[in-house]
């Protein structure tokens, strides 16, 4: 499906350069009719070519519980298998795994990179989860950005990791968006374009579902978050792109396994009440999702992803530099610029060391009086116990002098005794 991307970037292209002949001159905007074909006409196919043979990148950053089928859709998606370990529910923070894959079809190549979020929604405190999310989308700008301020940039064969798009899953409660949902998308939504879908949709009934996205909606609108929605400026695509606004959040089904449905193969999940096939629009909106996700909105999504949250973080970033860089043309050659900026950078390098050295020597200083307090602890506890030691060893060798007192006196009382027995049994022998 992503092959629709040479068309659609071929239609744009064509309507950049136009197809009328003729051409403005001078400061009079003097037009003139060309008296034949030149032709430049042929641009945007030049252009599409170039393209194509570069290839195209795409980025999906997939937001979740575990165990809640991101991995599963995204094979759907692109009908293959991506290899990828299984998540333990047991994580303690919110990570990122990143897998880059090279696809290709009908010569076209793509270059698609899924971001899977590990362990999202599994912490006892979900305060902050979406942090990480937003470090990563930030770090991808920052990126970006660094590769355009380069003096010997090379844009054009620059491998763009910016997340295109945000695949949010939801559970299939039924109710209501869990609160943790709410604030992480509206924390993202002005970085990245998302997309809600409801995950595991063959788990609640057709009607708990229409009553689930439309409370969505709403959630969505009242809590102010603003999702990705299909572009309709194109008259080729306004039609289906509005319908499919209304349709979301896509309710979707994944599944790996294919069974026979009518003498064909075709993925779906198997139950004992019946069959659930993934691509059967009675059954899921996983077609919807995959027509407008890949065959038909790749490129807005692309295209939105630069001159939409790119930009914002852009600016941001250039304001931080100096404000007088967005309000004023920027004077000079390119080397005094250069400069400057490394001028700066420099600056804020050496006051970060200094504040890095001033927290390394606190660091250190407050361990050293840990090390000495805890010396002096062990030194008062040792001598605490060299102390019961000898306490105990004297009152040991006082016990033993009383024994061997004792040991005497009983020897001399058995003497004693033996001595007077000896001479009664004489006098009674003399007696006899």
């Amino acid at each position: 499906g992503f092959i629709k991307l040479y068309y659609i970037l071929q239609k744009k292209l064509t309507a950049m350069t136009g197809v009328q002949v003729r051409r403005v001159l001078g400061e009079t905007n003097r037009q003139l009719r060309l008296s034949g074909k030149v032709g430049f006409d042929s641009l945007p196919d030049q252009m599409v070519t170039k393209s194509t043979m570069k290839g195209f990148d795409f980025n999906i950053m997939c937001i979740g519980e575990t165990g809640i089928g991101k991995s599963t859709l995204i094979d759907a998606l692109f009908k293959t298998n991506f290899e990828g370990d299984q998540s333990s529910h047991r994580l303690d923070r919110v990570s990122l795994s990143s897998n880059t894959y090279q696809l290709m079809e009908s010569n076209v190549k793509l270059t698609l990179t899924v971001v899977d979020s590990i362990g999202y929604g599994d912490q006892i405190n979900k305060e902050n989860s979406y942090q990480p999310l937003m470090d990563y989308i930030d770090t991808q700008y920052e990126k970006y950005l660094q590769e355009e301020l380069k003096i010997n940039r090379n844009i054009p064969n620059y491998h763009d990791t910016r997340v295109h798009v945000c695949l949010y899953f939801l559970s299939p409660t039924g109710h209501s968006i869990k609160s943790l949902d709410l604030v992480t998308m509206k924390a993202l939504d002005t970085k990245v374009n998302i997309i809600p879908i409801i995950a595991k949709a063959d788990s609640i009934s057709r009607d708990e579902l229409d009553y689930f996205k439309d409370r969505i909606n709403r959630e969505l609108i009242n809590n102010n978050v603003e999702i990705y929605r299909f572009p309709v400026d194109d008259d080729t695509i306004t039609q289906v792109n509005t319908a499919m606004n209304e349709q979301m959040p896509f309710a979707v089904v994944g599944s790996r396994d294919e069974i026979v449905v009518n003498n064909q193969k075709v993925r779906a999940r198997e139950y004992v009440w019946g069959v659930v096939e993934v691509e059967n629009e009675a059954h899921c909106d996983f077609v919807k999702l995959r027509e407008m996700l890949i065959r038909t909105n790749m490129e807005d999504l692309r295209e939105r992803t630069h001159t939409v949250h790119y930009e914002l973080y852009r600016r941001e970033q250039l304001q931080r530099m100096g404000s007088k860089e967005i309000a004023e043309p920027i004077r000079g050659n390119v080397k005094d610029m250069y400069e400057m900026k490394r001028q700066q950078y420099k600056l804020e390098l050496e006051k970060k060391e200094q504040r890095l050295k001033t927290n390394f020597i606190s660091k250190v200083k407050q361990k050293e009086t840990e090390l000495v307090s805890a010396e002096n602890n062990l030194q008062e506890e040792f001598e605490k116990l060299r102390r019961m030691h000898a306490e105990e060893r004297k009152e040991l060798e006082e016990k033993r002098r009383q024994l061997d007192a004792e040991m005497a006196d009983f020897t001399k009382i058995r003497a004693s005794y033996q001595a007077t027995r000896a001479q009664t049994d004489k006098a009674n022998k003399v007696k006899k």
